[in-house]
């Protein structure tokens, strides 16, 4: 799945802003991978699979 930059910007932007600071870049890679992976990938409805995640597209047509 491609993942919208906007997207991924302003969930950087959203953790700055809360006070999320990061010491390192890795941790900076580890936070986007675990969004992409674990929220976008999984958790996230998509239009495209009729408002369901891909977790529960998976599911209930596999």
């Amino acid at each position: 799945m491609v993942l919208n930059c906007a997207c991924l910007v302003k969930f950087t932007k959203v953790k700055l802003i809360y006070g999320e600071n990061f010491n390192s870049h890795q941790e900076i890679k580890s936070c986007i991978f675990e969004y992409i992976e674990i929220f976008y990938n999984r958790v996230r409805q998509h239009s495209t699979l009729g408002y369901v995640s891909p977790y529960e597209y998976e599911a209930i047509y596999a």
